[in-house]
C-alpha cells in the first residue's frame, strides 16, 4: 500500500500566516509564479513532499536533483510557498490537499492561497486574474480589490479540493486566483498576472522586472515561429510544427 503524501520538515515548523501554493498544470503559469516568488523573496527551504501513489519525478538542474515538490518559508512576511514541479492528477488531489491540510496545523496557517491557469478561449479583455474564493477569504481580502469574480463553472483538482475544504472549515481561508493561459510553455505573462494579484490583495514586494522581460522574450519567440509558419505556408512549405 502506499504511503500517504506529507510533508516532511527538515527544520521545526514556525507559523505561517499564508500558504501559497502552485504546481504544474497547464501554461505551467501558476509554478512559473511561486517558483519565481521564492527566487525573489528572501526565502528558506524547509520541507518536501514525499509518498503518495503517483509516479516520482526527479527534477534537476547542471545535474543536482532536487525534490519536485518543495516547502520555502519566508518568515519576515510570514509566508510559506508550495513549489509543485510534479502534475498533481485529479485522483492525486485528495491525498495532497490531505497534506496540505496538515501541513496548515502545524504551521498554524489560516490562509491558503492558489495559484493557477485555465485553459478556456479567451479575447484579449480576458488577460486578467479572476478569483474563486471562500466567503472568510472574500471578507478578510477582497472587499475591496478590483478583482474580477470567476463566473459559472465548476473546477476540480487540487483547487477544488482546497476550496472544498475552505467551505467546510470556518478556520480555513482558501482563495484561488486564475487566469487564462495560451499553449506556448511558460506562458509567463499569466503568471505576471498572478503574482500582480498576490502582490497587491496580500501586500507582498515582488520585483516582477526580470520576469516581465523573460515573458516578452518569450512572446517575441512564439510570435517569430507563428510567422516562419505562415511564411512556409505561402511558400507550400509542408506545415510541420514538431518544434513549436
Amino acid at each position: 500500500m502506499a504511503e500517504h503524501p506529507r510533508f516532511e520538515l527538515t527544520t521545526s515548523p514556525e507559523p505561517v500566516e499564508t500558504l501559497i501554493v502552485g504546481v504544474s498544470t497547464y501554461g505551467l503559469a501558476g509554478l512559473t509564479a511561486v517558483d519565481y516568488l521564492t527566487d525573489e523573496r528572501p526565502m528558506e527551504q524547509v520541507g518536501y513532499l514525499t509518498g503518495g501513489d503517483q509516479p516520482v519525478i526527479t527534477p534537476f538542474q547542471d545535474g543536482s536533483p532536487r525534490h519536485h515538490t518543495r516547502l520555502s518559508v519566508d518568515t519576515e512576511r510570514s509566508i510559506g510557498v508550495v513549489v509543485g514541479e510534479r502534475m498533481v492528477t485529479v485522483e492525486a488531489a485528495t491525498g495532497v490537499a490531505d497534506a496540505i491540510e496538515r501541513l496548515c496545523e502545524r504551521t498554524e496557517t489560516e490562509t491558503v492561497v492558489i495559484l493557477s491557469g485555465v485553459p478556456v478561449a479567451h479575447g484579449p479583455d480576458d488577460h486578467v486574474p479572476f478569483y474563486i474564493a471562500t466567503e472568510g477569504y472574500r471578507s478578510s481580502f477582497l472587499e475591496t480589490a478590483d478583482i474580477r469574480p470567476m463566473g459559472n463553472g465548476y473546477i476540480d483538482g487540487l483547487p477544488a479540493e482546497l476550496l472544498d475544504r475552505g467551505i467546510e472549515d470556518a478556520g480555513l481561508d482558501v482563495g484561488v486566483f486564475t487566469t487564462p493561459v495560451h499553449a506556448q510553455t511558460p506562458d509567463a505573462a499569466a503568471a505576471l498576472r498572478l503574482l500582480d494579484v498576490l502582490s497587491a490583495v496580500h501586500d507582498i514586494d515582488i520585483d516582477t522586472g526580470p520576469l516581465k522581460a523573460f515573458a516578452a522574450s518569450v512572446e517575441s519567440h512564439y510570435q517569430a515561429l507563428a510567422e516562419r509558419l505562415d511564411s512556409e505556408r505561402d511558400t507550400g512549405v509542408p506545415d510541420d510544427r514538431m518544434y513549436m
